[in-house]
């Protein structure tokens, strides 16, 4: 039994081979970025944090920058402090997981960066006599709980698959589970090359692989939809600045360029041929949870905005959009007349308009989502001294609360971590 520790442990990635650790009978620790920060921990730090694991696993990595945590310093830097830490402290084997198209000089800042620490690794120990290194190089990785499936998923249930980019943009997924597994082989000390390309058998188009998950969620086959360029590329910047999915410049880029390779390296250092992503899924078949995630994706940002823009306009009619006078006849209606119905028709249009504003960042959805549901049981209590025809109104302005209400609390729980 080796003590194993998996650095971004708690990623997609990370937690499978953790899994597959596990259930080999080894000792892991699934350490997050609160647990060791290869971007911000300092050498001396970096190499206690190691110290004492047999083997270290390097899963961190991201799609974008997010503040601090850059691809430089994550990808490059930080795999390097990591790199040498292991080797300060006696680490026995190091497991680094890289990207295919990887490169020092590559087009994107994703692959750069991923090429850099690569050469570092080589140029540092290029026979692995200090530390016997292995750089695992995966195309596309397909499972339950990546973030480029979760996409690909909600694109495989759509009414019309969508075809995007031109028909050689090529890429060769793999299997979660196979990589889990070549992991595990290289951790128990199986020979292999030091860099192995991790990819599927067969090379496929992002539009024929959504087919292969709209079957795998037993949904009816259905026609395609070819985006246009233009509006594909419009989609790629929205989704690199405001999503952290695989919906970006960089990642359009590496697919454009090809993402493909021999899976000889592979199939050698797992024992047998990888399984190609048809089989792979029909041995764990969908279920409804599966097709009602894949049908909510989109959904669930639309609901946040769209309950946002109410509680925005809400809040810009009532401070004066709609003429202030039938305001504060409505107030009068139910006893609110004079300083405290200016307290209560201005102080209610602000709050809704920073619930709106709130709601609309993303900041704190739960939390905001009680706050709606507390002013919408207010008002709905205030508007019981109405008159009845306010109720009785063929508009039902105050029974649309109760949908209300309903599509608050569901936007909570999708909301919910």
């Amino acid at each position: 039994m080796a003590r194993i520790l998996i650095v971004g442990g708690t990623g997609f990635i990370g937690r499978h081979i953790a899994g597959r650790l596990m259930a080999a009978g080894h000792s892991v620790q699934a350490a997050g970025r609160h647990d060791v920060d290869i971007a911000r921990d300092e050498p001396v730090r970096l190499r206690a944090k190691v110290a004492g694991f047999d083997v270290v696993v390097n899963c961190a990595g991201l799609v974008r920058d997010e503040g601090a945590n850059t691809m430089d310093a994550v990808h490059a830097e930080g795999a390097m402090r990591l790199f040498s830490a292991c080797i300060a402290a006696s680490v026995e084997r190091f497991i680094h997981i890289s990207a295919l198209g990887a490169a020092a000089q590559g087009e994107t800042d994703y692959q750069r960066s991923k090429g850099t620490a690569e050469a570092f690794f080589i140029d540092a120990d290029p026979h692995g006599a200090r530390l016997d290194w292995r750089v695992l190089r995966p195309s596309v990785v397909v499972g339950r709980g990546g973030a480029s499936t979760r996409w690909l998923l909600a694109a495989a249930a759509f009414p019309v698959l969508p075809r995007i980019g031109r028909d050689d943009w090529l890429f060769q997924p793999v299997h979660v589970d196979d990589l889990a597994e070549l992991v595990v082989r290289l951790a128990e000390g199986a020979a292999s090359p030091r860099m192995i390309d991790v990819v599927g058998p067969e090379p496929m188009t992002a539009y024929e692989l959504t087919r292969i998950l709209r079957n795998w969620l037993r949904l009816r086959p259905t026609g395609a939809l070819r985006i246009p360029d233009r509006l594909f590329s419009i989609a790629v910047e929205i989704g690199g600045r405001f999503t952290s999915g695989p919906l970006n410049p960089d990642v359009m880029k590496m697919l454009a360029g090809g993402n493909v390779s021999d899976p000889t390296a592979l199939a050698a250092a797992l024992g047998r041929p990888p399984r190609s992503i048809r089989a792979a899924l029909a041995e764990e078949p969908a279920s409804d949870a599966d097709r009602l995630a894949a049908r909510l994706f989109f959904l669930k940002p639309v609901l946040r905005w769209s309950l946002a823009l109410l509680w925005i306009v809400t809040g810009l009619l009532s401070f004066g959009l709609y003429p202030v006078a039938k305001s504060y006849e409505l107030l009068a209606a139910i006893g609110l007349t004079g300083p405290v119905a200016a307290l209560a028709l201005y102080g209610g249009a602000a709050l809704d308009l920073a619930l709106g504003l709130l709601l609309l960042r993303g900041f704190r959805p739960v939390l905001i989502g009680w706050l709606q549901l507390a002013s919408v049981a207010a008002f709905t209590l205030l508007a019981l001294g109405l008159p009845a025809d306010y109720w009785l109104h063929p508009f039902a302005p105050i029974l649309k609360n109760l949908p209300i209400a309903a599509a608050i609390l569901v936007m909570m729980a999708l909301e919910a971590d």
